[in-house]
């Protein structure tokens, strides 16, 4: 367990200045930091791409638009130039992070590398093309306490499609697992899995040094989304995610070097773990407090984010707080009744 001392000291971000499209800074040797812009406030992803002697493993790959793809190709002729990518390694199924590891399966011959659940996620959601949204979806959506003309203005449009930006992935990819060892970039790295931000998440940690890859389970300065979906409407990610955060934690050391899918890399792992896992339950039991009349999800905002969600984050705190709403409902700490609209409203017990 991190010493007391440890789970104190300061988180730090040794680098400041970021890698220009289709260019790359050295994390250490054989490890580079590349990025992706991304089309959102959020407007970038990390990518790392590791040197295994006779060609490259990248980790993650950014969205499939063509914007990405040529930096890739500038990338690819710079950086990168004179090894192949030969494998692909996805931290977990959401667009910005195996969005072009089909393209890199089918036009360079690179092997995918990622978790069961991350690949099955990635190719279903790839083929499931909507033109409008299914029932089910307007269904979750009021279930959340959606304003009437917010769905009124979704339902007659066309959804978000993972196929908008994620390239087909061919059939075969290579599992890993809880408990593997993987040899990548002259190193052993363990692989520990995560949850709550997206089921079955990888994360590696090197034997042999110091560096941590956390992907989205572990960053800097913001806490990744959790959220609910019409796909398990009851699901408690929340759960999923303090578990993993807590199981995480155990092996934390002050000198890791965490690379993560967003932000900058950083030292101070130990304290990272413990503000993620405090300041869920901080904000547990603003809500808690919040419920002492019902409520529904998107009532919720105020308490858990402490700001103003704007029309373009409102799809995403909507899952989150109806994510930390069930947290509660799971736990015994609120009630839940169905309102006459299909709204459930949430009540402290």
């Amino acid at each position: 367990m991190p010493t007391s001392a440890a789970r104190h000291a300061p988180i730090r971000t040794p680098w400041t200045d970021v890698p220009a499209p289709g260019e790359a800074v050295e994390i250490a040797e054989g490890v580079l930091w590349l990025r992706q812009p991304l089309p959102m406030a959020l407007d970038h992803v990390n990518i790392y791409a590791l040197d295994d002697g006779d060609g490259w493993t990248i980790v993650d790959t950014g969205l499939d638009t063509r914007k990405s793809r040529q930096i890739w190709e500038g990338a690819l002729s710079g950086p990168l130039a004179g090894k192949p990518v030969t494998r692909v390694l996805v931290t977990h199924h959401h667009p910005d992070h195996i969005g072009l590891a089909g393209w890199f399966q089918r036009e360079h011959g690179a092997e995918l590398v990622t978790t069961r659940t991350a690949w099955l996620m990635g190719r279903m959601l790839q083929l499931d093309i909507q033109d409008l949204p299914p029932p089910e979806t307007v269904a979750f959506w009021q279930s959340c306490g959606m304003a009437p003309d917010i769905v009124e203005e979704r339902v007659n449009g066309r959804p978000f499609n993972f196929a908008d930006c994620v390239a087909p992935l061919p059939l075969g990819y290579t599992r890993i697992k809880q408990g593997d060892v993987l040899r990548v970039g002259g190193r052993d790295w363990d692989v520990h899995i995560g949850n709550g931000h997206a089921p079955e998440h990888a994360t590696l940690w090197s034997r042999d040094c110091n560096l941590v890859l956390s992907g989205d389970q572990i960053l800097p300065s913001i806490s990744p989304n959790i959220g609910v979906y019409a796909t398990e409407p009851a699901a408690d990610p929340v759960a999923d995610w303090l578990e993993a955060c807590e199981r995480l934690a155990t092996l934390a050391r002050e000198d890791h070097l965490v690379l993560g899918g967003h932000k900058l890399p950083f030292t101070g792992l130990p304290a990272r773990m413990r503000q993620l896992i405090d300041n869920h339950h901080h904000a547990l039991d603003r809500l808690h407090a919040h419920l002492g009349s019902p409520q529904t999800a998107t009532d919720c905002f105020a308490p858990l984010f402490k700001r103003k969600i704007g029309d373009g984050e409102y799809g995403l705190a909507m899952v989150e707080a109806m994510a930390h709403c069930l947290h509660l409902w799971h736990e015994g700490r609120a009630t839940r009744t169905r309102r006459a609209d299909g709204a459930w409203l949430f009540q402290a017990v």
